[in-house]
């Protein structure tokens, strides 16, 4: 496509949108995330003598185009709703204003960054909004699709409200409080149970976190009943225990009755093991007394929804505004912010898609964040994402922090731009 492009000398400015079409039957909304990474990308992008090397020994390409590559920067203009941001269908993310040909080439990997972290960001959010309260921690880098995954995986869940996550490089990189305790496989190298507790304690005695499970899990609560006044008098203290297996809250709840009569209220009784939102809402609702849980598989793979039905399609080329017309996927034309309107109390109420610059009454929720290649301000930190994550989760509608999907949350589209899309309509009938 690049080198059709400088064939016909099409090099002018272009408008792409990132937006999802429809959500998932299981989502009722979704939390914008990935900025960071997309910006960061556009930043850098540019081809190495090795990458050049290799187009040029392919054959493929003309030198014209070989010597535009290698001159490639991003110089373009970037406008996003901010990371953290809930959102809905139609509604744009993130906007790219650059040369064609740029706009086009970072297609990509620019829906790989946005949709990877914002798929397990609004699973994550839910997750929170099924747990009030509970620590959740990201157990899930062994089950993701690739170690860029896992880490981003932390990252995403963590500004969606996660308290942190068991992949340690998450920590260098991004900031992210790490958790970890020991495998079931720590417990079997020992002759005993008791001397594989008293061994990682002594090792690692801050947080100190016991696994229970491995072969009877009441017995074990009874051995650590056993332990904890020991290595308390040498100055280590049990901070919890893990389940992982089993009917979670029927063993915390005989293991909290255990450490309870032992005067070991203190000692925080955590749970993983194939967990998802539905089984975090049951153990909720029956008060069972957990005061943690580390997800995995669930979190990383998003397992109920994997993936978006989202695109990055062209709405403007050399000041005209485009429209994709295809059956099911036809787009709005033009560059577009959306407003959102609250209710008195603070709640979401409904959005409105309209063209950039129009003047409406709501809050606007697309933000320059880039301009000529340099990002404008400070970017938010991920901190500050997350806090904004949690404001925004927590202004939804009700039902949809219940996690009901039904009513879906209103997105009106103004009179302007359906009537673009006429215009626009009219024109493509005329060629």
């Amino acid at each position: 496509m690049v080198q059709a492009y400088l064939d016909k000398g099409m090099t002018e400015p272009a408008v792409f949108e990132f937006f999802v079409r429809k959500l998932p039957e299981t989502r009722g909304f979704l939390v914008a995330a990935g900025l960071e990474q997309a910006l960061g990308f556009l930043e850098t992008a540019r081809f190495t003598e090795t990458e050049l090397l290799w187009l040029a020994k392919s054959g493929r390409f003309k030198d014209e185009m070989l010597d535009y590559l290698t001159a490639l920067r991003f110089t373009g203009d970037v406008d996003a709703m901010p990371e953290g941001t809930v959102f809905f269908p139609d509604e744009p993310i993130l906007r790219v204003i650059a040369p064609l040909p740029v706009a086009q080439l970072v297609e990509t990997r620019l829906i790989n960054m946005l949709h990877f972290q914002t798929v397990i960001a609004s699973k994550a959010a839910r997750m929170v909004l099924a747990a009030p309260g509970k620590a959740l921690i990201d157990f899930g880098l062994r089950r993701a699709h690739g170690a860029e995954a896992g880490m981003l995986a932390a990252r995403a869940s963590y500004l969606a409200g996660f308290a942190g996550t068991a992949t340690t490089p998450a920590l260098v990189r991004f900031g992210i409080p790490i958790y970890g305790t020991m495998a079931h496989s720590f417990i079997q190298a020992f002759e005993s149970e008791e001397a594989a507790f008293e061994a990682f304690a002594r090792s690692r005695p801050e947080n100190l976190v016991l696994l229970l499970d491995t072969y009877d899990t009441e017995a074990a609560a009874h051995k650590i009943v056993t332990l904890a006044p020991r290595l308390r008098r040498q100055g280590i203290a049990i901070r919890g225990v893990r389940l992982d297996s089993g009917d979670l809250a029927l063993h915390a709840r005989r293991v909290r009755h255990i450490l309870d009569q032992a005067g070991l209220q203190d000692i925080m009784i955590f749970a993983s093991g194939g967990l998802d939102e539905t089984i975090l809402k049951l153990y909720s609702a029956a008060e069972a007394p957990i005061d943690g849980y580390g997800i995995g598989t669930s979190l990383t793979t998003s397992m109920d929804a994997p993936a978006l039905d989202c695109a990055y399609k062209l709405q403007e080329y050399a000041g005209r505004p485009k429209r994709k017309r295809s059956e099911g996927k036809a787009t709005w034309p033009g560059r577009k912010q959306v407003y959102r309107a609250y209710r008195e109390d603070g709640t979401m109420s409904e959005d409105l898609l309209t063209l950039d610059g129009q003047s409406c009454e709501g809050y606007a929720l697309i933000q320059e964040v880039m301009r000529g290649g340099r990002r404008i301000g400070v970017p938010p930190t991920l901190t500050e994402a997350r806090d904004l994550a949690a404001k925004e989760v927590g202004r939804l509608p009700g039902h949809l922090r219940q996690l009901e999907t039904t009513p879906s949350y209103p997105v009106s589209v103004s009179r302007e731009l359906r009537a673009l899309a006429d215009e626009v309509d009219r024109e493509l009938a005329a060629v």
